[in-house]
């Protein structure tokens, strides 16, 4: 029920407005967003970088309204994979295909997307973009365009998809990215789906979740498995030993500001763990569905809050 309704309040306008304008709002969004600019974003970067974390960087915003919105978020992206490259930091990009324009402008998407594909393979060392899910309305022509994208040459391997657990296509659209040898970042959905589309109990979308997990496992393509639940991580870590699977196989992927206890443990036992770490001014749908995955962040804010 609880998740339900973040998911709902994430698609609020106006609370939306109103909570990005307002101090508190920043205040207790702080917890999971690293702040609104690049530098931001590159301070704590550096610092999960020295706890022997690698990092996803994210600038949050989706669904741009004009082609102009589309071109500075694009060119945001230049500008942290060269700062990334001239600082030496452990860490790679993460980005929406609405946030560069999809919903304006197919073409100029794929152009801006394209670009900075390029860009990420052509450093050195060699970087990586991550195109993120969103809800079902793009998840074939998200699909179709990695797709698409890793096929151009030189970008093999600089660029990945996300599948979500709890969608019952999940298996066969796997299929599809491993038969390209395509990065693959599980994690279980954050978006309100409907039933004939979607698995509704957590216990499915776990069990969905497992399986799809030891089938990248044993691709011998580097995933990233998304989660925060000691019980699956748990199984994972199992399944690596049994199969023999090497640590530097895979990873582990957490959101800033969530079991930062988990993430130091695993990187202490040898495991390669990786921080999604998001910044912008755009921040509340992401931090809405942050509480709608763990509804116990809820109760960490509220203590928090009453300590100020």
């Amino acid at each position: 029920m609880l998740r339900a309704l973040f998911i709902s309040l994430s698609e609020n306008r106006w609370l939306r407005g109103m909570a990005e304008r307002s101090a508190i709002g920043r205040r207790l969004s702080n917890r999971f967003v690293a702040g609104t600019q690049v530098d931001d974003a590159l301070r704590v970067t550096q610092k999960v970088n020295q706890a022997g974390l690698s990092v996803s960087v994210d600038n949050l915003g989706e669904n741009v309204t004009n082609a102009e919105e589309a071109r500075a978020s694009a060119q945001l992206y230049h500008q942290m994979l060269d700062e990334i490259s001239s600082r030496q930091l452990n860490a790679n990009v993460s980005l929406k295909l609405t946030h560069m324009g999809l919903d304006v402008d197919e073409k100029l998407a794929r152009d801006l997307v394209t670009g900075l594909v390029a860009k990420a393979a052509g450093m050195n060392p060699r970087n990586f973009v991550r195109v993120d899910m969103e809800g079902s309305p793009y998840t074939q022509r998200t699909l179709d365009f990695v797709h698409e994208l890793h096929r151009m040459p030189g970008h093999a391997g600089a660029v990945g998809a996300v599948i979500q657990s709890y969608m019952r296509r999940a298996e066969k659209d796997i299929e599809g990215l491993l038969a390209e040898r395509i990065r693959i970042r599980l994690c279980k959905g954050a978006y309100k789906e409907p039933e004939e589309i979607a698995f509704q109990k957590k216990s499915e979308v776990d069990e969905s979740y497992v399986r799809l997990m030891k089938i990248l496992m044993q691709s011998g393509v580097y995933h990233g498995l998304a989660t925060h639940d000691e019980k699956i991580i748990d199984q994972a870590k199992a399944f690596a030993t049994r199969e023999n699977i090497p640590h530097d196989a895979f990873e582990f992927q957490m959101l800033y500001g969530i079991r930062r206890d988990l993430q130091r443990r695993l990187v202490r036992a040898g495991w390669r763990t990786r921080v999604y770490i998001p910044f912008g001014t755009e921040w509340y749908p992401y931090f809405m569905r942050r509480l709608a995955e763990r509804p116990a962040n809820v109760l960490f804010i509220g203590r928090n809050l009453l300590r100020s």
